[in-house]
């Protein structure tokens, strides 16, 4: 394996993504965000399913007219009717793939699709020769590969490969597999297959059991120079790898994973935020790299080392990936030194001597608030001020003076 090889990002949060319950996209919608991934740098965008519905042909041909410079790709299954539907979407893109698909787990050829194994063969190679005569990019996925008897897999990817397939997506459907196992089932495929050389391996990593970004991984050291992955990690059931997990273990971990991606990290932030407001649909807080919590602190001892050095507590910066950097996150954890550093960045002026009834008065309305916010810190202070004055040299708790006088006014209920 040489040195930085180049790994193909295959995006598919318009079509598998925007599968997931709760997560549909009007055709302005969709187009609004294939321009925030061209922005982003993927190098495939697969825009939808145009067999599902008029709209989704719609949007899948608009985004086809109006983004030239990724490959555009839509999913169609080894049906001529998929097909046709397909080609019709693509007509006007500048790069256009046709991903066409077909199960070969002998689960999916029994109980959903109910035909042999010979009948499978036959219809993806069908599929993949009628694929060609619209367009020299045709991508295979062999729905569910994971699963499927190796030998019989490797029969099905020789045939669409001599039938005129450029990509093979050996695909980990339901999230089964572990790392080292897909590692292994990649150079396996690779080195079993005739013809293997002659095409792009690509993964497609579900989260089933939250190693998907993993999967990932070690699909690209077996050999996968194509993972298809969605921002947020969206997708079906648990969802599908995550992009902007991927490229920044790229990027951080590049010692142990070399490959590089044409993506402008900058662009990570900004895409999980347009695919927030365009679905309404919320990131955990705690999500990787785009999460509210990624790049904050709320423990005293992480809030002192970050304050120090942010390399004690961050593998990578918030700016890195266009994320706002908030790392003091006042709470009932936070220490003495964040609340002065926020009080100071608040323009507060908290002397020394205000600070231990500030930072005590603080610490029990966190034990409320959970989190305080800019409006929280300025009250404290001003009542805390308000108890120093009242007291005028009396032996009183001012901090807890100034709680209770904030509680008097009404604090804590809705304010």
């Amino acid at each position: 394996m040489s040195a930085q090889e180049q790994v193909r990002i295959f995006d598919t949060t318009l079509r598998d993504g925007e599968q997931a319950p709760g997560f549909s996209l009007r055709p302005a919608e969709k187009l609004l965000l294939a321009r925030q991934l061209d922005a982003l740098g993927v190098d495939i965008i697969e825009a939808g399913f145009p067999i599902a519905s008029p709209a989704d042909a719609e949007a899948v041909r608009q985004i086809a007219t109006e983004v030239r410079r990724p490959v555009i790709a839509c999913l169609a299954r080894a049906h001529r009717a998929d097909l046709e539907r397909a080609a019709w979407a693509l007509e006007p893109a500048a790069q256009g793939r046709i991903h066409t698909f077909i199960a070969t787990s002998d689960l999916h050829l029994q109980a959903k699709l109910r035909i042999s194994r010979e009948q499978c063969i036959e219809a993806a190679v069908d599929a993949v020769r009628f694929a060609r005569q619209h367009t020299a990019d045709v991508q295979f996925s062999a729905e569910d590969a994971t699963r499927s008897d190796f030998d019989f897999l490797c029969r099905v990817v020789e045939a669409v490969i001599r039938a005129g397939a450029t990509t093979i997506n050996l695909p980990d459907t339901v999230g089964y597999a572990m790392p080292d196992e897909l590692r292994d089932f990649f150079v396996r495929i690779r080195e079993r297959v005739d013809g293997a050389d002659r095409v792009v391996f690509s993964a497609h990593c579900h989260d089933d059991l939250g190693v998907g970004v993993a999967n990932s991984l070690a699909a690209m050291q077996g050999g996968a120079r194509q993972v298809e992955c969605t921002i947020n990690g969206i997708g079906e059931r648990a969802g599908n790898a995550a992009l902007e997990e991927i490229v920044m273990a790229l990027r951080v971990r590049g010692d142990r994973n070399p490959f590089t991606v044409a993506i402008e990290p900058r662009q990570l932030y900004p895409s999980s935020e347009l695919l927030t407001r365009l679905t309404g649909q919320s990131v955990q807080v705690n999500k990787a790299v785009v999460g509210r919590n990624a790049f904050s602190h709320e423990a005293g001892i992480h809030q002192d080392g970050v304050l120090k050095d942010r390399r004690t507590y961050e593998i990578m910066r918030a700016e890195d990936v266009g994320a706002p950097w908030n790392p003091l996150v006042l709470g009932k954890h936070s220490g003495r030194h964040a609340v002065a550093k926020r009080c100071s960045d608040l323009g507060l002026g908290v002397s020394s001597e205000e600070l231990p009834d500030v930072y005590r008065a603080l610490m029990t309305v966190a034990d409320e608030r959970k989190v305080l916010t800019e409006a929280d810190i300025r009250q404290v202070v001003e009542a805390v001020r308000a108890a120093a004055r009242s007291a005028a040299g009396d032996p009183v708790d001012v901090a807890a003076a100034a709680v209770s006088a904030m509680h008097e006014s009404g604090y804590g209920h809705g304010v």
